[in-house]
């Protein structure tokens, strides 16, 4: 079975242009989520407790993951000529998991740093 030539995959899409002002969208979207990443990475390094160091990463994570997948759905939303809106599940889920596993590493700080003995806010049941 043969391919038609400059069609791969039989594919007649594979060639259509996206609008400018896509592109520029993409761009900017994907270069917000490379800004965000870099600024988690200084929060992580430059902040001295594991408290204040838990927050640029998860504030920076959601926001880059849902300027990803912006990028992806209006890229691919582009390149089909109809919303492609598969790519929300990624930016959905990690709305969730993020604030939980966060609340979850801070409670186990705060469970660890207590059976130390160390300074920390009292718990707020009386249990």
């Amino acid at each position: 079975m043969t391919r038609p030539p400059g069609r791969p995959n039989g594919s007649a899409r594979m060639n259509a242009t996206v609008p400018l002002w896509i592109e520029a969208l993409v761009g900017a979207l994907l270069v917000a989520s490379g800004i965000a990443s870099i600024v988690a990475a200084v929060g992580l390094v430059r902040l001295r407790s594991f408290f204040m160091r838990m927050h640029p990463p998860a504030l920076a994570s959601t926001f880059g993951v849902w300027a990803v997948a912006l990028a992806s759905i209006a890229w691919f939303s582009a390149l089909a000529s109809r919303p492609v809106l598969h790519a929300w599940v990624i930016p959905i889920l990690m709305a969730i998991t993020v604030p939980v596993t966060t609340a979850l590493l801070a409670r186990a700080a705060l469970f660890r740093k207590r059976q130390a003995g160390l300074d920390v806010p009292p718990p707020l049941s009386r249990t």
